[in-house]
Parts: structure tokens; sequence; C-alpha cells
């Protein structure tokens, strides 16, 4: 396995890394060199939540998450959450037998660290481009089967919904991550499910409670919490001003960087999918046809990008928001970090963020 020189990591400082057996080593196995000279040498990016991309929906179709996994190197991806949105049953089973079925033989692609699904147990009022006809209640069988299923890693919930505390409960000691999303709750309900069970919030600010100044609902009692936040930074789902609200509060210890892609991820505007909808993909963003944000384009080094331009934090900072900050949201101790004994997911960006290499387990999988 390769040994990287020359470069720099996000803080500045000078870079020199070597592989062995898919991880990151003290010393050199061999002497094959790749020269990162005038790169910033980052650890792997990490996507947990991202809904298709290259022309593919997981919602549409689950079988797609390799074909998408194959591709997403292309944007410093060396992991990733596929995500699944509010739909019915057959679905969500569907996604579990795709990723707990062996990947594809001769995959190369982004790894897959088990299943997000973003629903069904929401708020109608908060659907935002989900389907409202595939809203329910928690079910406590259902739940059992997702913890039971090994590959379910995040599940998105109203706290408010009826049984939500049951379910969350008990995917929260099977060690799901539950998080805070698509809600209605009022605060104290919002701040009891997030001293409890959920320890994540999903895309802040988006389909939830405002925060009032007497009812501070759901995002108040995020950012009152200490718990880690998804923000998608594309420039249409948040302000400038609010981003930089909210950093200064989360810091860069609780802000996770997503993309919320969607089928358009890497290609033109037009027509696609996201679950059983059309979205068209304009000059403002994904819509559906009632004119509803659905998902976004963004890829996750322009979210990066965009969060340290707009709120000044250091790259070393926002890098961390799409790095060791997932991996810690899904208790991940060997991503997201470049030290011996890390896996040897790593990212080389030029000085204008763009990505020019991607090494998986030590292997390069995207190069340009």
């Amino acid at each position: 396995m390769p040994t990287i020189r020359n470069g720099r990591l996000p803080t500045g400082a000078p870079a020199e890394l070597h592989f062995a057996d898919g991880l990151i080593v003290d010393k050199p196995a061999d002497d094959q060199v790749i020269d990162a000279a005038g790169l910033v040498v980052s650890p792997g990016l990490i996507d947990i939540q991202i809904n298709g991309g290259f022309g593919h929906d997981f919602t549409q179709d689950p079988t797609t998450i390799w074909s998408v996994g194959e591709r997403l190197p292309e944007t410093g991806v060396t992991a990733f959450v596929p995500t699944v949105v509010t739909s019915p049953n057959s679905v969500t089973d569907l996604a579990i037998e795709v990723v707990s079925s062996r990947r594809p033989e001769g995959y190369t692609g982004a790894e897959v660290l088990g299943l997000h699904f973003e629903g069904p147990w929401i708020a109608h009022e908060m659907r935002g481009a989900h389907n409202p006809s595939n809203i329910v209640d928690p079910d406590i069988g259902v739940a059992r089967q997702w913890a039971d299923s090994g590959v379910v890693r995040i599940v998105t919930l109203a706290p408010e919904r009826p049984g939500a505390k049951e379910v969350g409960d008990l995917l929260a000691s099977d060690g799901v991550v539950v998080s805070i999303g698509h809600s209605n709750a009022d605060h104290a309900t919002a701040a009891d499910a997030l001293s409890t069970y959920a320890s994540l919030a999903t895309h802040l600010f988006n389909q939830m409670t405002p925060l009032g100044h007497r009812e501070p609902g759901v995002v108040g009692a995020v950012l009152a919490s200490s718990r880690p936040a998804i923000l998608i930074v594309d420039g249409l789902h948040i302000s400038e001003t609010t981003l930089d609200l909210a950093w200064r509060i989360l810091g860069p210890e609780r802000s996770v960087l997503v993309t919320d892609a969607m089928a358009a991820l890497g290609l033109g505007p037009g027509v696609y999918a996201l679950g059983d909808g059309p979205v068209t993909v304009g000059d403002y963003g994904p819509r559906t046809t009632d004119g509803r944000l659905a998902g976004s384009v963004v890829t996750l080094p322009e979210a990066v990008s965009n969060l340290s331009r707009i709120t000044g934090a250091p790259i070393s900072q926002a890098l961390a928001s799409a790095t060791s900050n997932p991996a810690a949201v899904l208790g991940l101790g060997d991503r997201g970090e470049l030290t011996p004994g890390s896996r040897a997911d790593v990212t080389l960006f030029d000085g204008k963020s763009h990505v020019r290499r991607v090494l998986v387990g030590g292997h390069t999988v995207f190069a340009v």
C-alpha cells in the first residue's frame, strides 16, 4: 500500500501518511509514494443523509445504492449512509435486504455504513417533499425489525407522534441513532426527546417548529441541548445569517454537514424522482410540483467550502463537520481521523477545494 508525502493537513501541518492492510500505520509498508505536493490531505468525507445521485433515487429503487456508491468518491465521499424517505414497509424491507447482502463483486466505491430511514414516523404538517399518504404512527414491531437488522443506523422521527418515545427508547437501546426531525413538536416534547432517546437533529431549521420568543420550538430545543445537528449548506435550505448564528452555538463539535442530495446530484437541470414523486431541478434548486424543496444537489466539498466562507471557520473545522463529526454520530472511532489505527480513507483537495484523489481502505478509487 502507498505512502502519501508532501501534502498538508487541514490544519496546515505537514502530512505524511503510511498505509497497511487498509489502515493508517506508523511506518511505511513499501515504497509506493503518492506525491501530494500542493494538496490538502483530509480524512475521507462521510455523508449520513443522501437520498441518491447520478440519476438514481434510493427510495424509488434501493438496489441503486451500490451504483451511486461507485461514483461518490468523485465528490470526495469515502463512506455514506443511504437515506430512504417516507415510504411503505415494502421499500424499507428491500433497502435492508440490499444493504445486508454482500456488496457486488469488484465494488470499489464509497463504503455503505448502513441505512438512514427519514420517516415514515413524521408530522404531516412538516412533511416537506415526503408523500403524506405514507406517513404513519411509530410501530414498535417495525422498530424491532429495523433494530434487529443490524444495518439501520439512523431513524428520523417526530417525537410528538403517538408511540414515538417507546420506539425511540427501543431503537436507542439497540444502538440506532434516533434523530428528531420533520416535527411539529412543542419545545417541551422536543427537549424531552433530546434528553433521552434522541441524539441528533435532522436538517436543523428545515421542517421543524421554529425558534419563537415564548415558544422555542424544536429549533430552540436542539440549540439549547448538547446534541449534534445536521445542516444542509447549499444556499437554499438556510440563509447565511441563520447559518452563522447556528455555527456560533453549535460550533465545530456539534455541526454535521450532509448533502441531502437527490437523484440530480452530478447531473444537470431536469425532472427527476424523490421517492414516488417528480422533482424539477432548475434555478431554484430541486422542487416538487407545488414548489417544496426536495433535497439538494450540493456536493459535500461544496458544503464544506460554503460553511467556511460564510462563518469564517477554518477549513479544518469545516472539514470536521463532514468527517470526524458524522463518524462520532455513528460511534465510529476508526473513521474521520488521520491517526494510526484509523481506516485509510483519505480525500485530497487542491487549493480550490476540488477533489484530486480519493483512497478507500488505502486504495485509490478516484484520481484526476
